[in-house]
């Protein structure tokens, strides 16, 4: 099964909006992260949990908080692939993309609703 199979749809934003504005849009959509995007391009996630720890200084733009490389996918990727991605790198979420446009997102929540589409031998390498 290739992650194109189960990926959610994504939402994205662009860089210059405040962390109130993030947890406005994450609540109004009923979502925990957004893609922070500048001129398509992206720059990291920002989760609910960014914003609980930064609930002093809601003001703050999302790209103060955002943090580290971001990863992708490729939405032709399997499963397998996915799942050992965000392992090695102790990620949630891994935003999808497809000839360099932002497409989607797959998270572990999806991961685990197909883990019997998942080699689980990379659990013993």
């Amino acid at each position: 099964m290739k992650v194109k199979d189960i990926m959610n749809k994504v939402v994205a934003t662009e860089n210059n909006i405040s962390l109130r504005e993030a947890a406005k849009i994450m609540s109004d959509k009923n979502i925990g992260s957004l893609v922070v995007l500048k001129d398509d391009n992206i720059l990291g996630i920002i989760t609910e949990r960014d914003i609980v720890d930064n609930a002093s200084s809601l003001e703050k733009k999302v790209t103060s908080v955002i943090k580290g490389k971001i990863i992708t996918i490729d939405s032709d990727q399997s499963l397998d692939t996915a799942a050992i991605i965000m392992s090695k790198n102790k990620i949630k979420r891994l935003p999808v993309i497809s000839k360099e446009k932002l497409v989607g997102i797959i998270t572990a929540t999806d991961l685990l609703a197909n883990s019997e589409e998942i080699d689980a031998d990379f659990l013993f390498d």
